[in-house]
């Protein structure tokens, strides 16, 4: 008993060492990627190198939040080659552990660093990409065009050569926007009249507004019970839809309240729901890639050199990257229950992994 303590007390010390200098190798690199693109965004705009280092700095985080299954890929293939290399592995099957044994410590190492980031990472990850976007918008050029989402309802804003209009709807209903309001300023943001409407068709950019009433400035009521009027916009329903485009910037615990805020707009939820089932299976996720190094290691050949992990690693990243996106995809346009679309791909690749494990285990 006292003998197996003592060497998984040593298996947990040397692969959170193993992943924590993983994490910082990315962090470096994602840094310094980052870095270059922020650079090249300012280039045109004085602000010195203080502003690109401080937005690389809040953005990597949340890049390496988003890596972290590939991350624990690399990890798992570092630390089981180390062990193997030096015969650490050979000296525990002689004292009667198996390749199994070997890998539960890390598995469950895994799903703890996976529930760590999701109930503690992610929240401050979603503040810094919040951060990270305020600081960035302040500089954009074009800030004429704007939309969002709140709990007010739904907001844009945009400019045509006459005016600055912005709009307000209460909600999204099929392809209507209800109860609209469109505050019209001149050039010099003068408020010059409001236009109040029941519904405004937005199937395509030509807006039709339905049971219209103008009022100016004054107050005055210009004309009421119009029951049809066309509003030019550069936003029509697919655009509209897309505007909850940033998941990044929702964190695990207001991931119900965003949900139910969409579904009293209007808008689909699916995209929510993908990132609420993609926060409960990403511990798993992160168990399933330590499995699966696990297997592309203790389940090969002692005399396999380096470059082969290194490449095969690689190669497996992308693969469950695109294997990964492309389920979620389907999730997101309906093609696929969510459900089926998150979990199928982690599902797949625990099978994969535990099989191997399982041929590994009897060598």
């Amino acid at each position: 008993m006292i003998r197996s303590f003592v060497i998984n007390k040593y298996l947990s010390k040397e692969f959170i060492k193993v992943t924590i200098n993983t994490i910082l190798v990315f962090f470096g690199l994602g840094f310094i990627m980052n870095l270059f693109e922020e650079i090249n965004f300012f280039k045109d705009i004085d602000v010195g190198i203080y502003i690109p280092i401080l937005l690389s700095s809040i953005i990597v985080p949340s890049l390496l939040y988003n890596m972290l299954p590939f991350i624990l890929l690399i990890s798992g293939i570092w630390f089981f080659r180390k062990i193997k290399k030096s015969d650490e592995v050979t000296a525990m099957k002689i004292s009667g552990m198996s390749n199994l044994s070997v890998i539960i410590i890390p598995s469950i190492i895994a799903v703890l660093i996976g529930i760590l980031f999701i109930t503690s990472i992610n929240p401050i990850t979603s503040v810094l990409v919040k951060k990270y976007e305020t600081i960035k918008g302040s500089y954009e050029r074009d800030k004429d065009y704007l939309a969002a989402i709140t709990k007010n309802g739904i907001w844009i804003k945009e400019k045509d050569s006459q005016k600055n209009n912005i709009i307000r709807s209460e909600n999204l209903m099929g392809e209507n926007l209800m109860n609209i309001t469109i505050y019209q300023f001149d050039k010099n943001n003068n408020f010059d009249r409001r236009i109040e409407a029941e519904s405004a068709n937005i199937s395509s950019l030509n807006w039709i507004l339905k049971n219209v009433r103008i009022i100016d400035d004054k107050g005055k009521i210009l004309s009421k019970n119009v029951k049809n009027i066309s509003y030019t916009s550069i936003y029509d329903l697919d655009k509209i839809k897309s505007l909850y485009s940033n998941l990044e910037t929702v964190s695990f615990w207001n991931i119900g309240n965003e949900i139910k805020l969409l579904e009293e707009r209007g808008y689909s939820t699916k995209q929510m729901e993908t990132k609420l089932h993609k926060s409960f299976a990403f511990p798993f996720f992160l168990l399933a890639m330590v499995l699966l190094s696990g297997v592309f290691t203790l389940g090969t050949s002692q005399k396999e050199n380096t470059f082969k992990y290194v490449f095969f690693g690689i190669i497996t990243c992308v693969l469950i990257y695109f294997f990964n996106d492309f389920s979620s995809a389907l999730g997101k346009t309906e093609k696929l229950a969510v459900e089926v679309a998150v979990w199928m791909p982690i599902l797949i690749i625990f099978i994969f992994s535990v099989v191997g494990m399982i041929y590994a285990n009897q060598k």
